[in-house]
């Protein structure tokens, strides 16, 4: 099934964006710190959300309309009294097909899983607003990545496709890594 060949190829890219992901929520102080990390999601996922918008249709993946999108980060955002002002500049995958897109979606929805061990380490923190994002679909989580999984499974019916869908999530979590810049370890 190409989602776990995904998930095998795209193994130390994910690793990586991870590290670097939670290293920026461990130095959450405030609901400012917060807003400024929701940035760099929001930023990325709005310009990969134009990327993959000619390919990705209510065809394609009849619940799109109700998935989860860069709008939570900017209302998170916004309830934590920031704003979208002075984004931090990103690179985004080249998408020129569905198979493509689908594979940069999987990074995007894939997010979704960790969601709520960030908002209880973000609660930790004492934040606990400005965390729809991060919340999810509930409890519906689990079903709305089983029926993404099955899209994504259905749609590469060749070698050569799976391969499209392999390099765009790949690349797609590699440029999300970017977003953040270097992160260090202070010892």
């Amino acid at each position: 099934m190409l989602s776990n060949k995904i998930k095998e190829a795209t193994k130390e890219g994910h690793q990586q964006l991870e590290k670097k992901v939670i290293l920026k929520l461990k130095a959450i102080r405030s609901n400012a710190d917060y807003a400024d990390v929701l940035k760099h999601f929001y930023a990325y996922f709005k310009e990969v959300e134009k990327a993959i918008q000619p390919y990705i249709t209510a065809d394609i993946l009849p619940d799109h309309a109700e998935r989860r999108n860069s709008s939570y980060l900017k209302a998170d955002i916004e309830e934590l009294g920031g704003n979208i002002n002075k984004l931090p500049e990103v690179t985004v995958p080249k998408i020129g097909n569905t198979l493509e897109a689908l594979g940069a979606l999987y990074v995007m929805e894939g997010s979704i899983m960790g969601g709520p061990i960030i908002v209880q380490m973000l609660a930790k923190y004492g934040v606990t607003k400005g965390v729809s994002f991060f919340s999810g679909y509930g409890e519906a989580t689990g079903q709305m990545w089983g029926k993404f999984v099955a899209v994504l499974n259905e749609k590469a019916e060749t070698e050569s496709e799976q391969k499209e869908a392999i390099r765009a999530a790949d690349e797609t979590f590699l440029r999300f890594g970017d977003v953040f810049g270097e992160i260090s370890v202070a010892s």
